[in-house]
This record gives C-alpha cells, structure tokens and sequence, in this order.
C-alpha cells in the first residue's frame, strides 16, 4: 500500500468537467470555531483555515429548468454507420419553440445531446445557436464513435436551451430514446421524423443509474498520548482497496483512478490520488492516503470526498464518488452544499470517529455529487 503517486501528466484543472448552466457558490467568513491545519502527509500540506476557502459547487447535472414553458417540437433522425462504426444523429429543426424573450417573441436556440449514462464533457454534443427564432433550423449531423452493441446500454437525450447574452441557458425542453431496442434495420427509423419536447427528467434517469460500488476502510488515530514529541493532532487514514462494476462510457475502454480531497479544503495540494488501471471495471488499487492535524472537534465539520476517474487521453471523465462525513448540511456553522453525506456514508463514518485505532470496512454504491471547483 503506497502513500504516494507520481502524477498523471494532464492538468488537474479537467477532471472537474460540468455541464451546467448555472452554479451556486459559498463564502466561507472567519468564524472562531476554524479548523486546524489538516495535512496531507503525502503533499506536506493541507486544509487551509475556512476564513480562506472559497470557491463554488457545480453540479455536473444541473441546469435553469421550470422558467420558462415546455412546448414545440424537434425533427431529427438516427442512424449507425457500420463502415465508419459511428452513430450518427441528424438535427434537422425545432417548432414552435417557447420564447425566452416574450416582447420580441424570440429564442436563441440550439440543441445538445448525450449517450446516456455518460452526462459528461465527454459524451456532451451540441448545435450552434441560431438565433432570434422560435422555428430555428440546424441541419447538423453529431457524431459518436461507439460500437454498435454498446448502444443497447445506452438512451439517446435531445435537449433543446436558449442562451442569453450573458452565456445563461434555459431549459426548452427534451425528447429521450432507449437506444435498447431500437431496430436500426428499420429503413423507417433512419428518415426525418417530429418528436414533441417533454419535460425534463435526465436527471432523475441519471440518478438511479448504477455507478459501481468501492471497497474501503477507513481509520481515525486520534493525537498521541501527552508529553511525546509528535504531532498535537490526529490523522484519517483512508484505504482505497477497489472499485467493482464501474460504468463503461467509452465502449470497452477504461483507465480508471481514484482522486482524494478532505472538504472544505479544495486547494489542488490537499489532494492525493490513485494510480491509474486500465482495462477492467473491478481496478484493485490497495493504496492508503493519510492526512494529519484532526482534532476532535473537526470530525464532524469535516468529509472526506473519493470520487472516480476515467483517464483517456488529455481528459478525465467522471463516473461516480462517495462523500463520507457527518452529513449535517453544515460546516463550521456554515450551510455547505457538499456536506450531504447518505445514510450509509455517514453511518460509516461515525463507526469510524467511535472507534479508534481501527480499520472500518465497507463497500458503498458510488453516486453522483455536486463537484467542488478546485481552487489554487
């Protein structure tokens, strides 16, 4: 079990991708109840004090829903092309789309589509916008490079936005095809068809889809006993053993690793990380990652946040993670978005407080979670 990995040679700041038209951000203020320093063991740095952390939560699923009217429809059509092993999905135009400027009876429109589960940078197509126009026409085609019998797995999301001049989307509606029985030798399913928007509901599809499970344990040490020259403060150990059943989002390709950080710290040096193993969906990673400077009154004001990476050329794509703390919703006193810890997370977590000394194992279903941006 290693405590150190050299790092993996892309830029930390693109394993945070989003999709979101919106974000909610926090300021942590000085309180008297700060944190003490937590630190990395690894790194040789750690958790800052909360009158310094500052920073948003993105949610990689989140968007301006409910403002504006659902109503309209699209015209698009689909069709898998063997030579080049592509799917590809011809938009053509949008109808009688809501209009985001009411005086003016106007949109500035444009579509974007995703092979579902995959919600991320990766697996996200989109139309440019055509502007000033509740009927706007397209006439695109977006590409997936994908094999033919992954496409059983996966359900085709069209969404329609407007965007303003501030770069602000809103939500106009969607249309959703399970890709699982689709009969692409139906000549009829390859032409032109209208499908009327519906309200949106990717998000609760996208939740409730299987992200794998990781096997853990965790231990606390709490500060040695008085009058010894060490630390005045305890350590998190954290035992990242495997993943099981991970997602697939690029065909038969993953190259997967597990990232760390202890929340509310966000800095890029309070982070540690996993080697990354490729070509399974069950990595065994067995590597330890230690962090100092725990009181006892920081236990419940801290999470530990593990989230899981695909590697695959210059970027990372997300598959799922786990927030391991208290799970009160607050921070020091501060309502935080990220202490949102399930049942069984913060059940293991409190094992873990009320026994010291000790490895606490289990084995939680990954998830996904409101990303906190990194900050420098």
């Amino acid at each position: 079990m290693s405590k150190s990995v050299p790092a993996l040679p892309q830029d930390e700041s693109d394993d945070r991708e989003t999709d979101t038209a919106s974000e909610s951000s926090y300021q942590l203020s000085r309180h008297k109840k700060s944190p003490s320093s937590l630190t990395n063991l690894s790194n040789s740095s750690g958790m800052t004090s909360l009158s310094s952390v500052s920073g948003s939560m993105t949610s990689i699923c989140s968007g301006d829903f409910g403002n504006l009217e659902v109503k309209g429809s699209i015209q698009f059509a689909v069709e898998y092309v063997n030579s080049m092993k592509e799917l590809h999905v011809f938009v053509a135009q949008c109808e009688n789309l809501a209009a985001a400027d009411v005086r003016k009876q106007r949109s500035d429109t444009y579509v974007k589509i995703y092979l579902l589960p995959d919600k991320g940078k990766m697996g996200k197509k989109k139309t440019v916008v055509v502007k000033k126009t509740l009927n706007p026409v397209f006439n695109e085609i977006l590409r997936y490079k994908i094999e033919k019998q992954m496409l059983k797995t996966r359900k085709l999301n069209l969404s329609v936005w407007h965007r303003d001049t501030f770069k602000r989307n809103s939500f106009l509606g969607e249309v959703e095809l399970d890709l699982e029985t689709w009969d692409w030798d139906n000549k009829q399913n390859k032409v032109l068809k209208w499908y009327p928007l519906k309200q949106k509901t990717a998000p609760v599809a996208l939740e409730a889809e299987n992200r794998g499970e990781m096997k853990l344990a965790l231990q606390y040490v709490p500060q040695p006993i008085p009058g010894k020259n060490l630390p005045t403060a305890g350590e998190v150990h954290i035992w990242v053993k495997e993943c099981l059943d991970l997602p697939l989002l690029r065909g038969s390709h993953l190259n997967s690793f597990v990232k760390c950080t202890i929340l509310p710290d966000t800095s890029k040096k309070s982070r540690q990380r996993t080697r990354a193993i490729g070509k399974t969906t069950n990595p065994v990673f067995n590597h330890t990652m230690v962090y100092d400077g725990f009181r006892p009154e920081d236990m419940m004001e801290a999470c530990v946040e593990l989230t899981v990476w695909d590697h695959y050329k210059l970027t990372n794509q997300f598959l799922g993670g786990l927030r391991i703390g208290s799970g009160t919703g607050k921070s020091y006193g501060i309502e935080v978005d990220w202490m949102d810890s399930t049942s069984k997370e913060a059940d293991f977590w409190e094992k873990m407080v009320n026994s010291p000394n000790t490895w606490i194992e289990a084995t939680l279903p990954l998830r996904m979670l409101l990303i906190a941006k990194i900050s420098k």
